[in-house]
């Protein structure tokens, strides 16, 4: 169970997010605050593109643009089960994409998901820690469920906002 100062350094990162206006200015300081928090390497948050059927991130500590087609690999999986996805063996889990390790030689002990739901329960992301010191565990879950509902209604304002100015600039040609 998490204790008290958690919750009081999540208020504080709260606060800190609400001057974000960008993915750019947000995804880091969320990964900043959940990797602390769970003790894991790497943080990696995936935006799910319905309409490519496609998961992409930024933001994934070491590496630049991934993307992942939304059935394949351990946040695939956990976009079609729709709750965290807890891997303490990657290279045994069968979702697992090993490609990506080879591609940055990165080596992936273990793997923690969990997704972003939007106002309307839909999944708009996943939320993924990588390589804590220990095993992921239930508590572990238990918080990437309550951070990624925290996190979800930046997620869903920034994209609506990036929406609506992709939408504006359409307009003007």
């Amino acid at each position: 169970m998490r204790d008290a100062q958690t919750y009081a350094r999540l208020a504080e990162f709260g606060r800190d997010l609400l001057n974000k206006t960008s993915l750019e200015e947000g995804l880091p300081h969320i990964s900043k605050y959940a990797k602390e928090v769970i003790g894991a390497q790497r943080c990696s948050i995936f935006m799910y593109d319905e309409t490519k059927h496609a998961l992409w991130t930024t933001i994934a500590d070491g590496i630049e643009r991934i993307v992942v087609p939304s059935d394949k690999g351990i946040v695939g999986h956990t976009l079609k089960v729709k709750k965290p996805v807890i891997a303490n063996d990657a290279y045994t889990n069968e979702h697992f994409l090993a490609d990506i390790d080879k591609e940055s030689g990165y080596v992936t002990k273990n793997i923690i998901s969990a997704p972003i739901f939007d106002s309307q329960r839909n999944i708009i992301g996943i939320l993924q820690l990588l390589n804590k010191a220990t095993d992921f565990d239930s508590d572990d879950a238990r918080f990437m469920i309550f951070f990624a509902h925290y996190i979800s209604g930046f997620l869903e304002l920034v994209n609506l906002y990036a929406h609506q100015d992709e939408k504006n600039q359409m307009s003007m040609l």
